[in-house]
């Protein structure tokens, strides 16, 4: 069910894959042709804060302020009240070209005694640009960043400004998953010996874990966590389960959710259940043995950003669902679930692009547009 929301504060087309499946693994469902859900009361959306450019991440912190990110290569504090800081120093050069700059921030699990934050950015080099991630200490008082380090970089650097990824979250063990695009290069998703088109696990230091699921294997890349993906926008972990939770950009069509397991291939360029923008066919069809499939594919596609599960305790419909920040469909996405099975699918229209979505302190969620004239926007239901 879709709702118009009004804000009251101020501050493609596609077509699915043609192809008939190559193997007899399970096909996938489409998101938006599960059962209908609607939420009961009335959704009312208002301004938290204004005056953004290309918001890309937020993150709140213990004390109820927001540390956002605007893709031109800022990092703000935006107070309890609205108010937005002026851009914290410290922060490295971004390649702030196309869909590349200042991407992600988490919070150390310990930021609360060491102020440590990690965040993932576009960087430039020998042979291009790529996906880096690096970690400091915040100051909030003096709004500046110290020890800052490099602790990951994406490899290779390639030529091209788009599919950087990428999204930052710590696992219950711990270890810091890193969500990489392929640069719109295609088969070096596949390749074990490049990081286009992965997710990988690295300790808070950047070294590469001992139980890594290639650890050992020259084959593959140790940081490898999975592979086979196209430009992953959104991630998470699941509240109770601790599992993964991705949503990946397709191309024409087959925006996916996935929930990725250690070692395991997603597919690309190999399976896809969308089609090239020309309208010609992606590789060998929507699915091949040793290959996973989806939780479920939206065509024509959404665009998704960010995904957070429901913590916030205030619609008791909405605990444990996964909601989805779309940018191209102008939306929020609700999704309901019965374990890792998709039952149903809700469209909260926002009006403009959604790039993130997360649970505030007060049990309520706050989207940021991906605007030049961004803004955070929270989310109630009368």
């Amino acid at each position: 069910m879709s709702f118009l929301l009004v804000a009251c504060g101020g501050g493609g087309s596609s077509s699915a894959a043609s192809a008939a499946p190559v193997s007899s693994a399970p096909a996938s469902v489409q998101c938006k042709a599960v059962a209908a859900t609607s939420t009961v009361g009335t959704p009312t959306l208002t301004q938290f804060a204004g005056g953004l450019v290309n918001p890309w991440a937020f993150v709140f912190l213990p004390d109820g302020r927001l540390l956002v990110t605007e893709r031109p290569g800022r990092l703000r504090i935006i107070a309890t009240d609205g108010t937005l800081s002026a851009a914290i120093s410290g922060v490295p050069a971004v390649y702030a070209q196309g869909q590349g700059g200042l991407l992600d921030v988490v919070l150390d699990p310990d930021f609360a005694s060491n102020s440590r934050i990690y965040f993932s950015y576009s960087e430039s080099g020998t042979g291009g640009a790529g996906t880096a991630v690096a970690r400091a200490t915040l100051n909030t008082l003096s709004l500046s960043l110290s020890s800052v380090s490099v602790i990951y970089r994406q490899t290779p650097k390639v030529s091209g400004d788009g599919h950087f990824g990428s999204r930052l979250v710590f696992g219950n063990d711990g270890k810091l998953y890193i969500a990489l695009g392929e640069r719109q290069k295609f088969t070096p998703a596949q390749d074990p010996l490049q990081t286009l088109g992965k997710i990988v696990r690295i300790n808070n230091d950047g070294t590469v874990p001992a139980d890594n699921p290639f650890v050992g294997n020259s084959a593959y890349l140790p940081e490898i966590w999975t592979l086979g993906h196209r430009n992953p926008q959104g991630m998470t972990r699941h509240p109770g389960t601790g599992q993964l939770w991705t949503a990946e950009h397709g191309a024409m069509g087959g925006d996916e959710i996935n929930t990725p397991e250690r070692g395991k291939n997603y597919g690309w360029p190999v399976i896809s259940y969308g089609l090239n923008y020309d309208g010609t066919k992606i590789g060998e069809g929507t699915s091949k043995a040793g290959m996973e499939q989806p939780r479920c594919y939206w065509d024509p596609s959404i665009a998704p950003g960010n995904v957070a599960f429901y913590t916030g305790g205030k619609v008791a419909a909405w605990n444990g669902n996964l909601f989805v920040a779309a940018l191209k469909d102008t939306a929020l996405m609700r999704l309901t679930l019965n374990g890792t099975q998709i039952t149903g699918q809700e469209r909260f229209s926002i009006g403009k692009r959604v790039r993130d979505v997360r649970v505030g302190p007060d049990g309520w969620l706050y989207l940021a547009t991906d605007e030049s004239a961004g803004q955070i926007l929270k989310l109630t239901i009368q």
